[in-house]
């Protein structure tokens, strides 16, 4: 049970992994995307029907899919990124297992990949759970730990958790073998990771650099940072802090001919990867040749000022 990329993934794992044999998939109803906005069907979806898979979608209540998923005999409902909420009924009719992008009881929620750059963290995982009613709360079967390096944003976890969720398959077999005993999560160190809103893309600039640069990287995956620069929304998709002595956050203290550097409430950001509303991403050597910054520019504020 999925829908996007992540969850793709593990459906082609297990469809190539000669132990499996999945029996059918549930997913999310296609959804109007690309520029003409046409119904187009989930990764989980496509592949499913490429492999030919069995395939129920819905846009309500699970548990009317009951009859039907009872009639495939499953022996585990597995879950990935799917997007929706499982009812106490679907729980105590199947044996569900989740795959959950955090080390839980840390991130437990939405957006664990986000939340894990933008507070931060050094270290991340995956974990496979058992499903309970109360959110991604259920006893471990299996972790895998990885770094979060300075250079990754949160598309590089994505694809690193995503290719590294696969090994639990192995624990997965085991207990539903009966060879391994699921450990509670603690009771300590609980965090949530909400979804996330597309208003915390504006940097505040008044924030340490170090903050800001976490941003950056947390919300590539989307909905991506922006600032504003003489009126114009501008995205900024790369940066890296460096020392500076204080200025007034947002103002522009240094312009080189491959970038720009913009003070923060400590230390400054170096900008190197932007993107005007309508237009295409871009290196800052190419923005700077169609546009005049000059040192002592400030960014932020609104549109409106």
């Amino acid at each position: 049970m999925g829908t996007p990329e992540f969850a793709r993934y593990q459906l082609w794992s297990l469809l190539n992994h000669p132990e499996w044999n999945v029996v059918g998939v549930v997913t999310q109803p296609d959804r109007p995307a690309g520029r003409k906005m046409k119904p187009q069907p989930t990764p989980v979806k496509t592949l499913a029907l490429e492999q030919g898979v069995p395939v129920l979608e819905t846009s309500g209540s699970v548990d009317e899919l009951i009859p039907i998923l009872k009639s495939w005999k499953p022996d585990v409902a597995l879950v990935v990124a799917f997007g929706k909420i499982l009812s106490k009924n679907f729980l105590e009719e199947f044996r569900s297992l989740n795959i959950h992008a955090s080390l839980l009881p840390r991130w437990r929620g939405a957006a664990p990949i986000q939340r894990a750059i933008m507070a931060g963290d050094t270290k991340t995982g995956v974990c496979l759970q058992i499903m309970t009613e109360q959110l991604d709360a259920g006893d471990i079967i299996g972790c895998r730990e990885v770094d979060i390096l300075p250079s990754m944003n949160a598309c590089d976890l994505h694809d690193i958790l995503m290719k590294k969720s696969p090994e639990l398959f192995h624990e997965m077999k085991a207990y539903l073998e009966g060879k391994l005993r699921p450990k509670p999560q603690s009771s300590e160190g609980v965090t949530y990771a909400s979804k996330i809103k597309k208003e915390e893309g504006e940097i505040d600039w008044s924030k340490e650099n170090n903050q800001i640069f976490c941003q950056i990287r947390g919300l590539a995956l989307g909905p991506g940072t922006f600032t504003f620069f003489r009126g114009k929304k501008l995205k900024i998709h790369r940066g890296e802090p460096v020392e500076c002595v204080q200025e007034l956050p947002g103002k522009v203290v240094a312009v080189t001919k491959d970038d720009f550097t913009v003070a923060c409430g400590k230390g400054a950001l170096r900008i190197l990867e932007v993107q005007e509303a309508s237009k295409k991403r871009m290196w800052v050597s190419e923005f700077l040749k169609g546009h005049n910054i000059s040192v002592g520019d400030v960014l932020g504020g609104n549109k409106h000022v």
